[in-house]
């Protein structure tokens, strides 16, 4: 149970330092400057509260959810509130929406990242990275971005574990709060 913790929360320090910017396009100005931006180079994700931006995060989950095409159960986590790089933390935050797919059936799993890394370009996902992870097992893993909606997504595939599964990192943008409000962190 704690190494599968451990591994869950080293997914999401990777995910939070590396998927926010992989391939998402900023659009705060011509030049790509924005000059409320840290040394990250993090994309905007627009304006926003902590509340709507995190149920923005679990639409895109459910999408996600849809694109896996099997019949399983998905983790009840729900999404949380970060910094957003050097960033003033009381204006700008992310979301992270960290969650695991179990199918009913492990074999359904055989095949689903292969359709994943097909499927996800059909539905505005950029995939940026796909391959074995260097852990002992060598997980399949895919990263992939969505310019669009300013999100990316992190999915490895645990074949090995005693109940198969797929873990999923999903990251915002950038996000700021609307002028006189504060960030809400959850």
């Amino acid at each position: 149970m704690k190494i599968k913790l451990g591994a869950s929360a080293l997914l999401m320090s990777l995910a939070l330092t590396t998927l926010t910017g992989c391939g998402m396009t900023d659009t705060n100005g011509s030049d790509g400057s924005d000059s409320s931006a840290g040394s990250d180079d993090l994309p905007s994700a627009g304006t926003s509260n902590s509340e709507d931006a995190a149920d923005e995060a679990e639409r895109v989950s459910s999408e996600l959810y849809d694109l896996i095409g099997i019949k399983g159960k998905a983790s009840d986590t729900g999404p949380g509130v970060s910094e957003c790089g050097d960033k003033d933390p009381e204006k700008y935050f992310t979301i992270f929406h960290p969650w695991t797919f179990t199918p009913a059936s492990a074999d359904q799993l055989e095949g689903v990242m292969e359709r994943l890394k097909t499927e996800l370009p059909k539905n505005g996902w950029k995939v940026v990275e796909y391959g074995r992870d260097n852990s002992k097992n060598k997980n399949l893993s895919l990263t992939a971005d969505n310019d669009e909606k300013k999100y990316s997504v992190q999915i490895a595939y645990f074949a090995k574990d005693a109940s198969p599964n797929l873990n999923l990192m999903l990251v915002s943008g950038c996000y700021q709060v609307p002028d006189g409000e504060k960030v809400y962190r959850f």
